[in-house]
């Protein structure tokens, strides 16, 4: 019936797989939990504990993968029908979280994504940009995902028929941090593949600092102009390309560059403040993006 992937990389993932475990048990379903670890350096003990439970498996990776291929690899091994793809650091809102997946899956059901939230307690300066970058740019409510469903959809609190993922598989290439689900995603909407939403959501539990968060963006766009360059994405598939475009029509890049090389550690000490601004954060994704491109055009 059921496997449910969850890629993990320092973190101790027990308590969610036991979650999980616990509401399958009780609804009566086949099903596998399979975790499989980046070569974290940390929680192996306790993840390791993780085989001792009945239909539950936790494997380690030798050398880090990144996410996508890290998923490639669980689908590879998933012996049901559909799989769930879970987030190592989420947990489910509900006691009738699986439940309700299991209740939502009709004949047409192909890809279904249940949504994300983030904890309403504002967490202490060092991490409020993670915070409210969550709250405000992914806990997107069911009405808006649903006018695009291509759009407001991540690549965990996933359910998808194992085949669809075996045939539109994350980029190998990616080991980096960034935009393989926009790649997966984007596979799926040019090959007509629907989307189904529902309101069935996972908290995310994110506790990076800000400094952190600013780090793993600036490797995620990296990623991006990388996944351009090899024309895995298009300019027109990002909000960051497509404002690229626009700089480059009106030949602003030296502008946009000189701006960015002397006010980033003004943005940086906004966007580690207790008040953080989204706007900055685009605008320093914006830039570094126009920096990678200093001696190229894309």
């Amino acid at each position: 019936m059921l496997s449910i992937l969850i890629p993990t990389y320092n973190y101790n993932v027990y308590p969610l797989v036991t979650e999980l475990k616990n509401q399958a048990d009780a609804i009566g379903i086949a099903y596998e939990i399979l975790v499989q670890d980046d070569a974290s350096k940390y929680f192996l003990e306790e993840n390791t504990e993780i085989n001792l439970l009945q239909h539950c498996s936790y494997t380690l990776n030798h050398e880090n993968l990144g996410r996508g291929n890290n998923i490639n690899l669980l689908n590879n091994r998933a012996q049901f029908q559909y799989v769930l793809i879970m987030e190592a650091d989420a947990f489910p809102e509900k006691k009738t979280y699986l439940q309700d997946v299991i209740a939502s899956i009709n004949p047409e059901t192909q890809v279904l994504f249940g949504g994300v939230n983030y904890p309403n307690e504002k967490p202490e300066k060092d991490k409020l940009l993670r915070w409210k970058y969550g709250n405000e740019r992914e806990s997107i409510p069911l009405s808006e995902r649903l006018k695009n469903p291509y759009h407001f959809v991540f690549t965990w609190n996933l359910l998808l028929k194992k085949e669809i993922l075996s045939n539109y598989h994350f980029p190998y290439n990616v080991k980096d941090y960034g935009y393989e689900d926009v790649v997966f995603i984007k596979q799926l909407k040019e090959n007509n593949i629907p989307i189904q939403h529902i309101e069935n959501r996972l908290v995310h539990f994110n506790i990076e600092s800000s400094s952190t968060f600013i780090e793993k963006t600036e490797k995620a766009v990296t990623t991006l102009n990388q996944l351009i360059g090899n024309k895995k994405l298009d300019l027109k598939d990002t909000k960051i390309g497509k404002a690229y475009n626009i700089i480059q029509f009106w030949q602003l890049d030296i502008l946009i560059r000189f701006l960015f090389k002397k006010l980033s550690k003004k943005m940086i000490s906004n966007l580690t403040s207790s008040n953080p601004s989204l706007l900055i954060l685009d605008l320093y994704k914006l830039g570094y993006f126009c920096l990678l491109n200093q001696e190229k055009h894309v």
